[in-house]
């Protein structure tokens, strides 16, 4: 029988007191530490006042907030009284809050600041039910709300005045005891949560999710990611209301391990790696493709001698790379290979290109490590596959970073690739975990055919919050969830995403393609931070481009073009230096169709934005996209 969360945490607090859980910025920017024995007096203060106010098991809690040391606090504190929380981030909609705490009823809503609190005011008479909104943020005022009205109906509550109230009661020995009770009776087929997914295709649905679908990984992913020990560090900068950073973090509680709270900010993420110095980082591929980014755009402003030794040592290190996992087996074998053969073509370059590799590991590699730190062991992927480029750049100069693969729906964790000995654009189902892959017959296919990926296992989410007809369509009798992902067999056990079933696009010839691959080569050219590739039914394929304005207007610059910045997209010299630029790495040379070809381009002139273009995964929105460019996709596409 599986523990629950609550139980998870209490028996690490048991083992691990002293440990620290938590470093968090103070007002000055300093971190500060909370160890177990203080969050769990603080998850029990908490529950106790929350339970006081009539929280009770079973009840749905709404959490609207990013991520902070004070989600997890409450998030424990839910679930310690058999209760479950609804979570959403700061990025939501109105018409998202109000749908969700709509919808589940609750009568509960912690917020993060003044911002979410005005928000949900602004939507009260459309939730009769909430009656308490607990506000997190330890500074915040009244008076920041700047005049709005609170109804007589709804309480306002102060999550650090909900902490002093629960410590006066819990020295009481029956409250006390009623709050270990509630712990204790915790079972593992309980909700623990209802994500609603942000959606890239528009309706919101609650997943719901129990205790046992994230401790069953809790079990299974040390088996994986096989070096996590007490009192490493993580640095936590993803949104904690979705699933990959939630089991995240109650791997670093169930592990004894610290949180470091950061931001996916490009300046704050690398003076924060040097301060915490963190044994490991989840992130988003995004993340890790504006990592391998900035590495080549610092390079633009060096030297002739300095450029040149950094292409030729990095040139080194794929060649040396890639020998290096033809000679240990560690390539993914979509087709089959010849072990002694690859053993026999692989040697002497390897032998050859050590020494050369070891120069550019002191010489170039080795200042791209110092700045994940001396403790960094991996970084860990999820929300979306890392793609093929970045995943070879970093596996080169010898930054392990571990691709994972899940849904919301699965809370989150399907496969991972193995710390040890893990095969680069691939993953591995979890223990206990059944992954097939199927074709539109529903048989099941050969290493290297593209199917549809189906997963049956106990990590699968209990079904669609007031929603059984969409959870019988993706759920079937038998327990098999259908991804809507396709993927790809190897020969050896391990599988590739391939894109979604539904983004599949058929132009008007019959040709299928999918646009996920394309958007990641297009994504490779430095003058491009986005791509949409489009082509439904149309006779070529299209695609609205994001562009990289610093890399452009540095460009611009370099070849003396005068410019002004808000009017880049509509420049003809920038058309066709991106137009240029997709003709290089989208071709039949790099292994595209003729048909795969990008013939018209769109140039936007704004960065998508998480919450408006990008999921909190920051993947593609294609149904809000197309709405919101409606007129100039229709205009690729005009006679």
């Amino acid at each position: 029988m599986y523990k629950t969360i609550p139980q998870i945490f209490e028996q690490t607090v048991k083992n691990y007191p002293g440990f620290s859980v938590q470093m968090s910025k103070d007002q000055q920017g300093v971190f500060q530490s909370v160890n177990y024995s203080q969050l769990f007096s603080d998850v029990n203060a908490l529950a106790a006042s929350l339970s006081e106010r009539g929280i009770q098991r079973g009840d749905l809690v709404g959490l609207i907030s990013d991520n902070r040391s004070e989600w997890l606090l409450s998030d424990l504190a839910v679930l310690t009284l058999g209760a479950a929380d609804v979570p959403r981030g700061r990025d939501a909609m109105p018409y998202e809050i109000s749908f969700i705490l709509g919808i589940t009823e609750a009568d509960f809503c912690f917020v993060e600041n003044a911002v979410q609190l005005r928000k949900i005011l602004n939507l009260i008479d459309k939730l009769p039910g909430l009656k308490h909104l607990i506000v997190m943020d330890k500074e915040f005022t009244l008076e920041q709300l700047n005049g709005a009205e609170v109804p007589q109906s709804v309480e306002i509550l102060l999550l650090y005045d909900l902490l002093s109230e629960g410590r006066k009661l819990m020295n009481q020995k029956s409250v006390a005891k009623k709050i270990d009770d509630e712990r204790a009776k915790g079972t593992e087929d309980e909700v623990a949560t209802v994500i609603f997914t942000s959606g890239t295709t528009g309706d919101p649905k609650g997943v719901v999710l129990s205790h046992k679908n994230f401790a069953f990984q809790l079990e299974q992913l040390p088996n994986v990611i096989t070096s996590l020990a007490p009192g490493q560090k993580w640095l936590s900068v993803l949104p904690v209301w979705h699933s990959f950073e939630r089991i995240l973090q109650y791997v670093i509680i169930s592990q004894a391990s610290t949180i470091a709270y950061s931001k996916p900010l490009g300046s704050i993420l690398i003076a924060d790696l040097a301060l915490v110095n963190p044994h490991w980082m989840g992130s988003v591929p995004r993340i890790w493709e504006a990592v391998k980014s900035g590495v080549f755009s610092s390079m633009k402003s060096k030297s002739p001698v300095v450029k040149n030794l950094f292409t030729f040592f990095v040139g080194v290190a794929k060649l040396y790379s890639y020998n290096k996992d033809l000679l240990l087996g560690e390539v993914a074998t979509f087709k089959k290979h010849n072990r002694v053969f690859d053993v026999l073509r692989s040697f002497l370059p390897t032998l050859l290109l050590y020494p050369l590799y070891r120069l550019g590991d002191h010489l170039v590699y080795g200042k791209v490590k110092q700045k994940l730190g001396t403790n960094f062991i991996a970084g860990v992927s999820g929300g979306g596959s890392l793609s093929e480029s970045v995943d070879k750049f970093f596996a080169s100069i010898g930054v392990k970073l571990l691709d994972g693969y899940g849904l919301t729906e699965t809370a989150p964790v399907v496969a991972v690739r193995y710390l040890n000995h893990g095969i680069k654009r691939t993953v591995s189902p979890l223990g206990s975990t059944e992954v097939k892959i199927v074709d539109e017959e529903g048989k099941s296919v050969p290493p290297g055919v593209k199917g549809v990926v189906m997963v049956r296992g106990p990590q699968v989410m209990k079904g669609y919050y007031k929603r059984p007809d969409l959870t019988s369509a993706i759920l079937s009798d038998d327990g098999f969830l259908n991804t809507g992902d396709l993927g790809i067999w190897t020969h050896h056990g391990e599988f590739a995403l391939a894109g979604r079933a539904k983004d599949t696009i058929v132009l008007s010839g019959g040709e299928n393609l999918e646009p996920v691959p394309i958007e990641a080569k297009l994504c490779e050219s430095e003058y491009i931070d986005n791509a949409v590739v489009l082509g439904q039914d149309k006779k070529y394929l299209g695609a609205l481009v994001v562009l990289n304005k610093k890399a452009v207007e540095a460009y611009l610059t370099t070849h003396q073009i005068p410019y002004l910045t808000d009017k880049l997209s509509s420049m003809k010299e920038v058309r066709e230096l991106i137009e240029s630029s997709i003709r290089e790495i989208v071709n039949t040379k790099q292994g595209f169709k003729t048909f795969e070809q990008i013939n018209k381009i769109a140039l936007i002139g704004k960065p998508f934005e998480i919450g408006v273009e990008l999921s909190a995964k920051q993947e593609l929105k294609r149904f809000e996209i197309n709405k919101l460019y409606k007129n100039e996709i229709d205009q690729l596409f005009a006679s």
